[in-house]
């Protein structure tokens, strides 16, 4: 039996039926972790004995006829942007390789107030700026479809390692698209919840007014169970909203006849795969015959909008980066004449080319000279696209898109140009800059194999409603239960 191929909920009915025990299933993961590690490179740090001691716990409680919450005993694992208490959080950067945080983020109080043991933490691209894992400075991941190829960015250690098995789920962030694209790359469900549905508390910040707390699962009820886990209020997070408790899972239940679906046709662009377009199409078509009423719309403003995103991003990095100067926080170069020489040395060994470009676009950005021309008109066009959301929601239940306009491109494929890489932003972006809820979830292969993702986006704090035309889809398709092979140097499969 392979615990490393089953979901979540799969692995804690075994539990509570006691089939299996945390203890086994936890070990059973540690030990796919250990047989891939060396062909995907997804894990920066292992936190094993600790995730087997939370298991033994759980086992007790079960031993003792104890009731175990949702997801107890299953293990996980943490992009390395989220600070873990007296575990490295290096946010896969020079400038915080040796950083110990001495807290938990909220949703790490979470997770270990429910027993969930935790595996370890994940490769990103450093501070989450990029598109392929590319970036970080201690390794690149491989997608387990095709090791050649990306994983997807900036949460490409989480999607790579869920589609592993190293893994079971994982969370991650998201700023414009970081969940989704590796989700789809990786033929895994990747939710962005609604901005301020889950604390950002303890999330190294890349974009304050973007970033959100993200799931990456198997399938779509791991993914509601999942958001039952890590959802709430938090007063340690100004941003974070008080809602009232939504039991996720009781959408899952329910059918999509008449729904209201809008396709969003400036995605069908010049610019996407034949075979992704054509994939996205049959999943479209899916939906009609489950009853939904499917039909075409436009979003006017969606052509700015990646041009948008960036100059938002770059410029709240940019503030949000200053922290790290070899005083206050990071890595301080050993060599400086004086203070400001200190700061130039520390930032320039620090951080990694991706991000000092962004740092200083950013600061361009925010500059006297350019603000109104820039970060002004950004903003203004941020303020569009919300609006044609609301628009659009008016009339429609939940939109779609295919999640990237083509799959998993090859590792270095467009390292000499970033501009390409990011057209893969071009239909998440504007949702992130909307803060609105939307899931990748898997509607395809192309001709190579590779997974292609479907992007379903909600009005704001109607996860219900994504998770439905989610679950809908998922329960009609057998997509989801694809499983990566990876295969050794000699072809045989681990």
């Amino acid at each position: 039996m392979n615990f490393y191929e089953k979901t979540a909920h799969e692995l804690h009915d075994m539990l509570i039926k006691k089939q299996a025990t945390s203890v086994e299933i936890t070990k059973a993961i540690i030990e796919r972790a250990n047989n891939t590690e060396q062909y995907i490179d997804c894990y920066l740090e292992r936190t094993n004995q600790e995730a087997l001691d939370t298991a033994e716990a759980t086992d007790k409680k079960i031993a003792n006829n104890e009731n175990i919450t949702q997801l107890e005993g299953v293990p996980t694992a943490l992009k390395d942007n989220i600070c873990t208490d007296g575990i490295k959080t290096t946010c896969a950067s020079k400038m915080l390789e040796n950083f110990v945080p001495f807290y938990d983020a909220f949703v790490v109080k979470k997770l270990k107030s429910n027993n969930i043991p935790i595996l370890g933490k994940l490769n990103m691209d450093e501070f989450a700026m990029g598109s392929s894992t590319e970036t970080s400075y201690f390794k690149t991941t491989k997608n387990p479809y095709d090791p050649t190829r990306t994983p997807g960015g900036s949460s490409g250690g989480p999607a790579s390692a869920v589609s592993a098995g190293s893994a079971v789920f994982a969370l991650g962030s998201d700023t414009g698209g970081s969940a989704r694209q590796p989700a789809s790359f990786c033929g895994v469900v990747g939710l962005k919840p609604t901005y301020g549905l889950v604390s950002r508390f303890g999330l190294t910040a890349l974009a304050s007014s973007l970033d959100q707390m993200i799931t990456i699962t198997k399938d779509v009820t791991d993914c509601a169970n999942l958001l039952n886990v890590i959802a709430g209020h938090d007063e340690l997070d100004t941003t974070s909203c008080s809602m009232p408790k939504v039991d996720y899972t009781k959408a899952l239940a329910q059918d999509i006849k008449n729904m209201k679906i809008a396709i969003i046709s400036d995605c069908i662009n010049e610019n996407i795969d034949e075979q992704v377009k054509s994939a996205f199409l049959s999943a479209a078509d899916v939906f009609k015959t489950l009853g939904a009423l499917v039909s075409d719309a436009a979003i006017a403003s969606l052509e700015y909008s990646l041009a948008a995103y960036h100059i938002i991003t770059a410029a709240e990095a940019s503030s949000n980066l200053a922290k790290f100067d070899g005083i206050r926080f990071g890595y301080q170069s050993p060599d400086y004449r004086d203070l400001v020489d200190l700061y130039e040395s520390s930032r320039s060994i620090g951080f990694g080319s991706e991000v000092k470009r962004r740092i200083i676009a950013g600061t361009v950005a925010l500059s006297a000279n350019h603000y109104k021309y820039y970060f002004e008109k950004a903003q203004k066009v941020r303020t569009l696209i919300c609006n044609d959301y609301k628009e659009l929601f008016k009339k429609y239940d939940v939109l779609i898109t295919p999640t990237t306009l083509g799959t998993a491109f090859k590792l270095g494929e467009y390292t000499e140009n970033t501009a390409k890489m990011q057209q893969n932003d071009f239909c998440t972006a504007s949702v992130s800059l909307a803060g609105l809820p939307a899931i990748s979830i898997p509607c395809g292969f192309d001709s190579n194999g590779l997974p292609i993702g479907l992007q379903i986006i909600g009005n704001a704090f109607c996860e219900t409603q994504v998770l439905k035309a989610a679950h809908a889809f998922e329960s009609s398709t057998n997509f989801h239960q694809n499983r990566a092979i990876i295969r050794n140097k000699e072809g045989k499969q681990i």
